[in-house]
């Protein structure tokens, strides 16, 4: 059983163990995420005599490490995007040696590591276009402005800095009453005996009105840096590398909270030093827009428990030493949804649907001979929203259906899930879709995959235009008729699948007007295109059998997606 022992010292020995490399960072936390203003309101709340909240250590020793367990080393130098926000990358990764490294920061990292760069680190602020102009940005300092009279903070800010604290844009430019908060580590400042001597020097640049604003301020601060134990923190003793995870999940609530993902990440590269690298050679080509929660998942997927987003060593390990049997189920899964006609790109954002076929394509060399039921579980899976809840026990649902069918992957299978099953119902509810709801724009999409060339952009629109139904009605139409009508306008059997410009150039012509501009060549093809028999009139008088005649059309064609060659309807 892990041992706690509470204890506490002064910031300033806290920043010697840092620099002597005493402490570390434990590599599944290893983003600095503070902004500078985070780092000035941490100085403000220091003067101001406010705690800053305890630590939690782990110590570390020859029991409870090993050779292959990694850390960080405290940055000691940041740079700040425009915004003010870190902009640095991950630390570097290194093994220890406890002779010389004790303790791992398990809770204050953020803190600690803010206090550590103001003192005895650099900053750098980066311009929005630095890296275009190859710029190296502009180096900064932390400092404390001691002339009272150019004190410049918001009084009615609210929860606003008491003290004139800030990075300085350009050091060359600071003048005589700004104190480098680097200077607090000067030997003369911790000295008592010398301190008072050196602390009137530092003040006799400050106008006289305000040296006892200046001198407070500075006996404050030596007080909070080198004789007050400000940092107060629990150490755990007897505690190994699992248990520090776990512990660091917990306790992961405050501040700038990670995403899980994130956390997830951090992990695995714990027994993976390299994985981010790998991560990132996949993430180009058709997965140029995927991201690294997608792979994450997909190892849960094939070599863990996919209904909890954790990994742990033994599902790194897995996926480290098969990573060439994973890409390779990435590429064939690329390539079958290419055959399929399916753009892989359209579901960068939203990847769940290709986990089960990634994970069957694993699993089964000869998955070309199921490319029918894979094309049909990709429709039913989009066109009946099955993602849209309860992901992670969907996903688990797939997996144990294709490990009882002995890892092949059929009709017969998805018909056992009965929200993967086809019924008029559920044909009704897509053709009762309605313009701007995924659903619709998937359908037309697939409605539409025979002719629709992937280098154009395609919007969703209608055919007869909906302003005609706020328009007066015909006279040969009733009144209960033409609101019926209305009311069916945005729905998918009134929608088409057309080219962006060809869309714009339409815009709310009356569909007969539009058809009848087009050569006869242009009308057999938008007629087939748009799945309108030659006999069926455009009048917005007939609108009514136009409509029942589509949905008609589309619902036989949604049946071909959805079920192939296998007869379900009478």
């Amino acid at each position: 059983m892990s041992r706690l022992i509470d204890n506490g010292i002064s910031i300033a020995e806290a920043m010697r163990n840092i620099e002597d490399g005493k402490y570390v960072i434990p590599a599944f936390q290893r983003q600095y995420v503070w902004t500078m203003p985070q780092v000035e309101k941490l100085w403000d709340s220091i003067l101001l005599g406010y705690p800053i909240s305890t630590f939690l250590f782990w110590h570390l020793d020859d029991e409870n490490t090993t050779w292959d367990m990694y850390f960080c080393n405290f940055l000691k130098d940041i740079t700040f995007n425009s915004s003010r926000a870190s902009d640095s990358p991950n630390y570097d990764l290194s093994a220890i040696d406890v002779s010389r490294t004790s303790t791992a920061i398990l809770d204050g990292q953020q803190r600690l590591t803010s206090l550590y760069l103001s003192m005895c680190g650099q900053a750098t602020i980066r311009e929005k276009y630095a890296r275009k102009n190859n710029s190296k940005g502009i180096i900064s300092e932390l400092t404390i402005e001691l002339n009272k009279n150019k004190v410049d903070i918001a009084e009615d800010e609210h929860n606003c800095k008491k003290f004139d604290i800030r990075f300085t844009e350009k050091t060359s430019r600071t003048s005589d009453t700004q104190f480098k908060v680097r200077m607090l580590l000067d030997e003369r400042l911790q000295r008592k005996e010398i301190r008072k001597s050196f602390i009137e020097k530092i003040i006799s640049y400050v106008p006289e009105d305000s040296r006892d604003y200046a001198r407070d301020i500075l006996e404050t601060l030596c007080v909070k840096i080198h004789d007050e134990k400000l940092i107060r923190y629990t150490e755990i003793y007897d505690m190994n590398q699992s248990d520090a995870l776990e512990m660091f999940i917990r306790f992961n609530s405050g501040g700038k909270k990670l995403k899980k993902s994130e956390i997830t990440m951090s992990i695995l590269e714990v027994y993976w030093p390299s994985a981010r690298n790998e991560f990132n050679k996949i993430l180009t080509g058709v997965y140029d827009n995927f991201d690294s929660e997608f792979i994450i998942r997909a190892s849960l997927m094939l070599y863990g428990n996919v209904d909890k987003f954790i990994i742990n060593k033994n599902i790194a390990n897995d996926l480290k030493n098969n990573w060439n049997d994973f890409k390779k189920a990435l590429k064939n899964l690329a390539d079958i949804m290419a055959e399929l006609r399916i753009d892989l790109t359209r579901y960068s954002r939203n990847w769940n649907i290709l986990l089960p076929v990634l994970y069957f394509i694993y699993h089964n060399s000869e998955y070309r001979e199921y490319k029918e039921a894979i094309r049909i579980y990709i429709m039913r899976g989009i066109l009946f929203i099955y993602f849209r809840s309860g992901t992670p026990g969907k996903l688990q649902q797939m997996k144990n259906a294709i490990n009882e069918a002995n890892y092949e992957f059929t009709v017969n299978m998805l018909d056992r899930i009965p929200t993967l099953t086809v019924s008029d119902g559920k044909i009704e509810d897509i053709l009762n879709t309605e313009k701007g709801s995924t659903v619709a724009e998937e359908a037309l999409y697939y409605l539409s995959l025979d002719w629709n060339n992937k280098n154009v952009r395609y919007e969703e629109d209608h055919l007869h235009p909906i302003s005609r139904f706020d328009s007066t009605k015909p006279v040969t139409v009733s009144m209960d008729e033409w609101r019926q009508w209305k009311s069916l306008a945005n729905r998918l059997p009134n929608l088409q699948y057309l080219e962006g410009r060809t869309n714009s150039s339409k815009s709310d012509m009356r569909l007969i007007d539009y058809y009848n501009d087009m050569t006869e060549e242009q009308q057999q093809r938008f007629r087939k295109q748009s799945m309108i028999p030659a006999e069926i009139s455009l009048e917005i008088e007939d609108f009514g059998v136009f409509y029942a005649k589509r949905k008609e059309i589309m619902a036989n064609e949604l049946k071909k997606l959805l079920v192939g060659d296998k007869s379900y309807f009478c």
